[in-house]
């Protein structure tokens, strides 16, 4: 038994290693792909900083994430051309986690994420996230948008932060203090720095503008001496890997925390991977593989004293459109970014933060999808509600309770969709269901016999319904229940169906049931709602069966006149 375990988790576990094919196919476009991480490294430099500072781990952190991380999950990923780094929305998670438990505690965090999304790989849990409706996608990423953006308020306003983990909170205090104290300098590049992007962005899409306007906003402010808050120092390589910041005394307290970050990771992995398929050609990839990726990278990172990171759309975005077509792209993309910044460090500590504001201000305008956002509010009433709660929600709670409230939300909408396909339609007997009898003979069957046809899932959602509305039948003898179009039954549905029989015969009607499909008998014998029936002749293969045996059931009990057959 020992040695059939040892060989189901050998099994699993190599399910995950990278794949042979995918490492030699590094080897084939190696130009091509060292471009575009050259490309990619451009454009992820500001926005690491950026984000580190934002989350307030400082952006060392993030500097250490996008290089580590960045590298790991390129190497072990599901995904040959996906970047991996700091993002918008872990920002976003992370912030709470700082201000209660510190540096540390996120670090811890990352750590135990890392283990959690390793454990999912092993599970095969990575094809799950096919099942997050699209509504709840983008109405993720507009809370997200819109979240980035206020995080960016105290910064470009030029006031400090309040500290508070609710951003709405934080921004409106910052707003307070600018109008109290104006600080004109900040909010000025902040929205120059974003209106050169937004407008170069459209103009010229494959123009690295960020580091262009943010290396210049530099150069000015330390010519002109503006008085602009800058990065300050940073070190000029990775620390030591250590463990140091792992408590065993406030785990238990960080295990919430790690799960909202790994699902966060597995999500905005899984999603930017999913999205990249349709923009390439070749293998797909692989969602239990980059699982196992994002965890090792989310493992290894703090160790080095890099924040939690996940699969980075825009970075992604920009590596396919830069041409890569392997994992060399997005590696080179993180030995290159160590080389700049380390080699560059004294540079980079001089960039104004109120310049990466206006990065991350510009990138979250461009976050939100307008044709996707306004195609879902024209499809259905659901969808447009399933999008508005879930960003609401990631705007005033946090981002994977956001999730949560999406996913209920379009299931309980689905749920009562689905609930209205369940129909009960009755329906007149057709003369070939009792042999042909003469148009008298017709009248006088109709009289006592009328048919049901359930069509649609017979489950929970729908049972209460259904009950209803069999349950009122009158004025008849037999109810013959034709059961051919029924897609599927749970046990409430079993039981209510049941119960509707129970009562029919209580007031003496006759219930025959007819066409049960293959594969929906288990559970009404499970529960017993058809063996009594079975037994006492009253199932039957087809509808015509079902009444044939009525008619002689009604005539053996006197209720009809022998009819001609």
């Amino acid at each position: 038994m020992t040695a059939v375990r040892l060989s189901f988790a050998w099994e699993r576990l190599r399910a995950v290693l990278p794949d042979p094919a995918g490492l030699v196919a590094m080897t084939r476009t190696p130009r091509r792909d060292l471009v575009a991480g050259l490309t990619v490294a451009i454009v992820a430099l500001p926005l690491a900083l950026g984000f580190g500072i934002s989350s307030g781990m400082g952006a060392e952190s993030a500097l250490a994430t996008t290089i580590v991380a960045g590298a790991l999950a390129a190497f072990f990923g599901g995904s040959r051309v996906q970047v991996s780094g700091t993002s918008g929305a872990m920002t976003v998670i992370l912030i709470p986690i700082m201000s209660t438990h510190g540096p540390s505690g996120v670090l811890a965090v990352g750590v135990l994420a890392g283990l959690l999304l390793i454990v999912l790989a092993l599970a095969r849990a990575g094809r799950c996230i096919a099942l997050v409706p699209a509504p709840v996608v983008a109405g993720f990423t507009v809370g997200v948008a819109c979240v980035i953006g206020l995080q960016q308020l105290p910064t470009a306003l030029g006031v400090p932060a309040s500290g508070h983990d609710k951003v709405a909170v934080v921004a409106w205090h910052a707003l307070l203090d600018f109008l109290a104290r104006p600080h004109w300098w900040a909010m000025s590049v902040t929205i120059a720095v974003a209106a050169v992007l937004l407008v170069g962005a459209s103009l010229r899409p494959t123009v690295p503008f960020s580091l262009l306007v943010v290396v210049v906003t530099a150069v000015v402010a330390e010519t002109a001496e503006l008085p602009l808050a800058r990065i300050g120092t940073l070190p000029t390589g990775l620390p030591a890997p250590s463990l140091g910041f792992l408590d065993a005394a406030v785990l238990p307290s960080l295990v919430g925390p790690a799960v909202a970050v790994a699902a966060l990771a597995a999500l905005e992995s899984l999603l930017s991977a999913s999205v990249t398929d349709g923009m390439t050609r070749g293998p797909r990839h692989d969602p239990d593989r980059e699982l196992f990726g994002q965890g090792v990278a989310n493992l290894v990172a703090p160790m080095f004293g890099g924040m939690p990171g996940t699969g980075a759309m825009v970075r992604t975005a920009v590596n396919v459109r830069a041409g890569a077509r392997s994992r060399l792209a997005a590696l080179s993309h993180a030995g290159i970014l160590a080389a700049i910044v380390y080699a560059g460090a004294e540079l980079v500590s001089k960039i104004p933060l109120a310049a990466l504001a206006g990065v991350l201000l510009a990138t979250s305008i461009r976050m939100i999808e307008v044709g996707t956002v306004r195609a879902l509010f024209r499809s259905t009433r659901s969808d447009a509600v399933v999008l508005v709660l879930t960003a609401v929600a990631t705007l005033i709670l946090d981002t994977v309770l956001a999730i949560v409230v999406g996913l209920v939300v379009a299931g309980a909408l689905a749920l009562r969709q689905l609930a209205r396909n369940t129909r009960l339609d009755p329906e007149p007997l057709r003369h070939e269901e009792h042999l042909q009898h003469t148009e008298d003979e017709h009248a006088l069957l109709a009289e006592h016999i009328v048919t049901y046809r359930l069509a649609g899932p017979l489950f929970f959602a729908a049972a209460h319904r259904f009950l209803r509305e069999l349950s009122a039948v009158t004025g008849v003898s037999v109810v013959v229940l034709r059961m051919s179009r029924v897609t599927g039954i749970d046990a409430s549905g079993a039981l209510v169906l049941g119960d509707a029989i129970e009562r029919l015969e209580r007031r003496g009607i006759l219930v025959y049931v007819s066409g049960i499909p293959d594969g929906h008998h288990q559970p009404l014998e499970a529960l017993g709602v058809i063996a009594r029936l079975s037994e006492a002749g009253q199932v039957f293969a087809t509808t015509t069966e079902a009444i044939a045996a009525a008619r002689d059931r009604l005539h053996n009990t006197g209720v009809l006149p022998r009819l001609a057959g």
